[in-house]
């Protein structure tokens, strides 16, 4: 993409109500558009890193046998009255609305009571389970407060995973692949090696279920991670009974962290609800034992931009990079526009991913402030001095100076087949 047609720009400022780093370097790389407080609109380099996002995860998904289904938003009461979750004290943060004939329907914060009626008409026996059935979908919760950018919206998308299995124990089984799944997850997207598998409440569903906490000052939880396993406690159960029925002894650090992501084991409190059987081998009825499982692409796109950037602008991690080189040209004169489409050409035809700032009214300086600003992993430029020294100087985002390479090492070193 030629960054001259690129409709945003870049701004030297953030809102001066946005008091958090992700959404202050995402709205002046021109990432997101801030709408309202807690909704955002993703523009077109903040939807290429967001579609890598939910690609990495989707992945992931499959590859544990979920399904993919994409359900409604606009949700009926009589579907959540049975667990007692259109009732406002149970559940305070809906978005509600009427029809015209007055029928009452809410916006969807959840959808384990929807996707638990809807299976109903699938499964009637033992040999219809295991399922896992997972989407991508708009959510609605009315938040009290939205002052952490993407990390807390009250428009936002969310991958939520639903298991269905025979009992516990086949639940278990299918928990602990989606547990390393999640783990496989976060290191795919660059922040694994900041991210805690962390027990926590299980609420009125378990005595424990687990979070993925990723370390950073601007978290919202706080986090006891123990030295020796690398295993962590939210605060909320952090007890000596707790660290003693898991075992994990008295090493522990305190850190703050914000959750990008959740498992849960439901049971059967809404197959019961919901009358969700199946008969058994010996013709019995037994309520479904149910899971859920849950990501924020959104989230995950905001704690990268907390955790990875520095004073400059954003490091995106190359896997989920808007683009993989950021090519640049300085200097008006013929051979070096030349040089600089011939390199852009040759990336296009490699597949490599590149974002061109041809722009011939912005100085090099604001060019390099641009470039840091967006974070993209590598930076390419062809200028007077690099033809000079023989051909293009390349710089990783995290590096403090550049060398120059010719373009086949260039293709070479962003497209190993080449």
């Amino acid at each position: 993409m030629r960054q001259s047609t690129l409709f945003t720009k870049t701004r030297k400022e953030a809102p001066s109500d946005e008091v958090s780093k992700n959404a202050q370097f995402l709205i002046r790389g021109g990432f997101i558009s801030k709408e309202m407080a807690g909704v955002y609109s993703y523009l077109p380099l903040g939807l290429r890193v967001l579609n890598k996002i939910i690609s990495i995860i989707r992945e992931e998904m499959n590859a544990i046998g979920g399904q993919e289904v994409h359900f409604s938003s606009l949700q009926e009461k009589a579907t959540w009255e049975p667990t007692n979750q259109w009732d406002d004290k149970e559940v305070d943060v809906w978005f509600k609305t009427k029809l015209k004939n007055e029928t009452e329907l809410g916006l969807a914060v959840t959808h384990e009571a929807p996707i638990t009626k809807m299976l109903k008409d699938f499964i009637y026996s033992y040999r219809d389970l295991p399922q896992a059935i997972y989407q991508f979908q708009t959510k609605f919760r009315n938040e009290l407060r939205a002052k952490s950018g993407i990390m807390r919206m009250r428009e936002f998308l969310m991958k939520d995973l639903y298991s269905f299995n025979v009992d516990e124990r086949a639940h278990l089984m299918f928990y602990e692949k989606a547990k390393e799944a999640y783990i496989k997850i976060f290191k795919r997207m660059g922040i694994g090696h900041l991210t805690y598998l962390t027990v926590a409440s299980g609420g009125m569903f378990s005595k424990f279920s687990h979070e993925f906490q990723t370390i950073t000052s601007t978290g919202e939880d706080t986090i006891y991670i123990n030295e020796d396993t690398n295993i962590a406690i939210n605060k909320e159960v952090f007890t000596d009974e707790v660290k003693n029925n898991l075992g994990l002894g008295d090493n522990f650090r305190e850190a703050k962290a914000v959750e990008v992501g959740n498992i849960f084991t439901l049971g059967t409190r809404f197959s019961d609800a919901l009358n969700l059987k199946y008969k058994t081998e010996n013709g019995d009825s037994k309520s479904v034992f149910m899971g859920s499982y849950g990501i924020g692409p959104g989230r995950v796109m905001g704690t990268v931009v907390e955790t990875l950037s520095d004073d400059k602008g954003i490091i995106w991690p190359e896997s989920i990079a808007p683009f993989q080189v950021h090519l640049l040209a300085f200097g008006g004169d013929e051979a070096v526009l030349k040089e600089a489409d011939k390199v852009y050409d040759s990336l296009q035809k490699n597949n490599i991913e590149v974002l061109f700032d041809d722009r011939s009214e912005i100085s090099a300086g604001e060019k390099f402030s641009d470039a840091d600003l967006l974070g993209i992993p590598y930076r390419a430029v062809v200028s007077t001095r690099s033809l000079k020294d023989g051909g293009i100087e390349i710089k990783k985002r995290t590096e403090e100076k550049g060398k120059v390479i010719s373009l086949d090492e260039l293709l070479k070193l962003l497209a190993p087949n080449h």
